[in-house]
């Protein structure tokens, strides 16, 4: 099968950064799925591992790739949930080799049905940001779902990328939460905006007086998606007493006692946690996926693809890495069909 991986990790300007390589058709045991990838986006996971994750031992190539839709081709014996034929979306488990390839095995607890109403790409840009801020709004923060006025508020900070198109979308549907999103260009303000902000406001500003310009002297939930490290500050002064603060980045360091004064909570979101440690709780994002699908169905939630990278091979996948890595990128950027 057709598959692209690489033999170590480096920079994406690399020759052979990222390769098209074959590898063995897998074989689906126990309670995988044996999907045929149509679909694939790219996240920030992506390009963190790749600069340096090497290969397992014993193998000579690493496939990256979480974020995938297609068709199940085959179904382990102990499956329950799906079977062949179905149509498929998930983000995978990144203790696993990635969805960069023709066929994919995952567990069926982390898969949902995908939505009728999108096709293969559109429904390839939504399962690992989906399942990050879902978990983030309703596992970390704990925030009732439903629209019962409370007069709290949401600050999410990088609302553009990949998660905070979709978390906006969340919050502003499924709460009764005031959502602000923050964004440093035009383009990207109007894109928060259109996917239900009620506010923007610009976080290459001091976040904390753009705040206080809206009419907001503090908020009640923080969403630090990007650049945690260069916002703790504005974070620090911005975030209610007895607040919550939620992170999914990589800052060097995280000095919590900056928060001890306000009675500050912290919380990491990691949407591989669940599979990787395989918690009884797994089949949650099973479920959610399900939920999600039913509303993008509905018409309350619309797909974050915001660009067609062209079929899945080493050079668009390549391209991909590099936006991601620009910090440029609006919403996701989506790879489908298998191109020679």
């Amino acid at each position: 099968m057709k598959a692209v991986g690489y033999t170590k990790p480096q920079a994406i300007a690399a020759s052979d950064a990222l390769l098209d390589i074959e590898l063995p058709e897998p074989i689906a045991l126990g309670r995988d799925l044996l999907v045929e990838v149509k679909a694939i986006s790219v996240n920030p996971v992506d390009t963190k591992v790749r600069a340096s994750a090497q290969p397992a031992d014993g193998e000579p190539y690493k496939v990256l790739g979480w974020d995938a839709s297609g068709v199940v081709r085959a179904v382990g014996p102990d499956v329950s949930l799906f079977k062949p034929g179905d149509s498929v979306w998930y983000a995978g488990s990144i203790a696993r080799p990635g969805t960069n390839s023709e066929l994919h095995l995952v567990d069926e607890r982390i898969v949902g049905h995908a939505p009728k109403s999108l096709d293969f790409a559109q429904a390839a840009a939504l399962p690992l940001t989906t399942i990050t801020a879902w978990e983030m709004l309703f596992d970390r923060f704990e925030v009732p779902v439903g629209k019962r006025p409370h007069g709290k508020s949401l600050l999410i900070i990088g609302a553009s990328g990949g998660v905070g198109s979709i978390l906006t979308q969340l919050a502003s549907r499924m709460t009764a939460l005031t959502v602000i999103g923050t964004a440093s260009r035009p383009e990207t303000q109007a894109w928060v905006r259109e996917l239900g902000a009620h506010h923007v406001i610009d976080h290459s500003k001091p976040i904390a007086e753009e705040l206080r310009r809206i009419g907001f002297p503090s908020v009640d939930y923080i969403a630090g998606l990007t650049k945690t490290d260069v916002h703790l500050a504005q974070i620090v002064e911005a975030i209610a007493p007895q607040g919550k603060f939620a992170l999914i980045d990589d800052p060097g360091v995280l000095d919590a006692n900056v928060f001890k004064r306000k009675a500050v909570s912290i919380h990491w979101e990691l949407m591989f946690t669940r599979s990787l440690f395989g918690t009884p709780d797994m089949i949650a994002q099973h479920h959610l996926l399900n939920e999600v699908a039913a509303m993008v169905d509905a018409g309350l939630i619309r797909t974050t693809l915001a660009e067609r990278g062209g079929t899945i091979n080493a050079a668009n996948l390549k391209q991909a890495h590099a936006l991601i890595e620009s910090g440029t990128a609006r919403g996701k950027v989506v790879l489908e069909g298998w191109g020679h």
